[in-house]
């Protein structure tokens, strides 16, 4: 017998909680999530004044951040519209099935004023923590490493420095005496205009992008074209690969280094004596005698090259725990990885270092979420 097509109602007495499968792997997330953002409630109180119209509670803003990261939406705008018919982002929001989805500007309205009180940070350490209470984190035992995030500007926005006390040469000119580099004036016109740097030279000192003048021309390797870029810096826990601490920075020579160093020293807490592990761009004298003041045993890959010896000793680097330092340490390439393919970080989203700072502590957040419940789930 053939079926009938009834017409919908709009009364319903289903609940979000009642659809969404007990066994789908968000359930375990859920708690974790609660009670992280259960701990930041004098942070959201001083946020907020006590009189005037109820905004979008900051709790479901962060939730909304770890959706994005788990389902690698890719903006704001695509996260607004599956959230009007997407039971599951319903109930992980704690709203009800008639709830209506918000309009995108509710993130650029409520962003600032949870950067600056740095939301973004107390909940990666209050996720943290939690992993601490479970006894999933090694407190000796660490992995730094960082890599290059595409900023989100082109090449084309690049514009040659102000000529401040006669430092920057005068640009060449070509046929018709038109200056060579930069953007040219013919074409039809519009925002996409066409660029020509033939003869002119591009570097950091010479140039910045008008986009985003926090990003750097920056490359892993002299054969690769260099890109406007980010620095995104991990320190990992070498036990069950979580990470412990994270940042971004303006991307440089330096960076990988001194931004390891500072996250090094924000949990560096046990007196007991531990290993640092890194690539070959940690072998440093700086870098390996700043390890050795913390009371940490450096067990970097060693650099060895015609021209210079490595800042690792034999003595270490012969040792079974610093082979086994550096087969843990390629984890941290699994965290990346993560990042920029299921995060959404291959290229960034938002423009200068505080706003993607914020996403890449949510981001983090969001890979520790998974870990933990990834693990809960094998030890049961």
């Amino acid at each position: 017998m053939r079926g009938t097509i009834d017409s919908q109602i709009e009364l319903s007495m289903v609940t979000p909680e009642q659809l969404v499968p007990a066994d789908h792997p968000i359930r375990g997330i859920k708690p974790i999530v609660d009670a992280a953002l259960g701990e930041l409630d004098g942070i959201f109180d001083a946020m907020y004044s006590e009189v005037g119209r109820p905004s979008i509670p900051p709790e479901h803003l962060l939730k909304a951040c770890l959706l994005m990261a788990f389902y690698s939406i890719r903006s704001e705008r695509q996260f607004c519209e599956r959230m009007q018919y997407d039971i599951l982002f319903k109930w992980f929001l704690d709203l009800d099935i008639d709830d209506l989805a918000w309009d995108q500007s509710t993130f650029a309205k409520n962003r600032e004023r949870l950067l600056e009180n740095e939301v973004s940070a107390h909940f990666f350490a209050a996720v943290r923590d939690e992993a601490r209470r479970r006894h999933l984190l090694s407190r000796d035992h660490f992995t730094v490493d960082g890599t290059l995030l595409e900023a989100k500007a082109s090449l084309k926005s690049l514009a040659p420095r102000p000529n401040l006390g006669g430092r920057r040469k005068k640009r060449k000119c070509g046929p018709g005496g038109r200056p060579r580099g930069g953007q040219s004036g013919g074409g039809g016109g519009g925002r996409n205009l066409e660029v020509n740097w033939r003869g002119e030279k591009r570097s950091n000192e010479t140039h910045f992008s008008v986009t985003d003048p926090e990003a750097r021309l920056a490359t892993k390797s002299p054969g690769q074209a260099a890109k406007l870029s980010f620095a995104g810096h991990v320190l990992m826990e070498n036990r069950h690969g979580l990470v412990i601490d994270v940042d971004l920075t303006p991307a440089n020579g330096r960076a990988e280094r001194e931004a390891a160093m500072r996250m090094l020293r924000r949990v560096r807490r046990s007196r007991r004596r531990g290993t640092v592990a890194g690539d070959k761009g940690f072998d440093t004298a700086d870098f390996v005698n700043g390890v050795r003041d913390l009371g940490l045993t450096p067990h970097v890959a060693q650099n060895i090259t015609a021209f210079r010896g490595s800042n690792i000793p034999y003595r270490i680097s012969e040792t079974p725990g610093y082979a086994m330092s550096q087969r843990f340490r390629k984890r941290i390439e699994e965290i990346f990885g993560w990042f920029k393919t299921v995060g959404g970080m291959r290229k960034l989203r938002y423009v200068g270092v505080r706003r993607n700072r914020f996403w890449i502590e949510m981001t983090s957040s969001a890979y520790n979420l998974i870990r933990m419940n990834n693990l809960a789930a094998v030890t049961v």
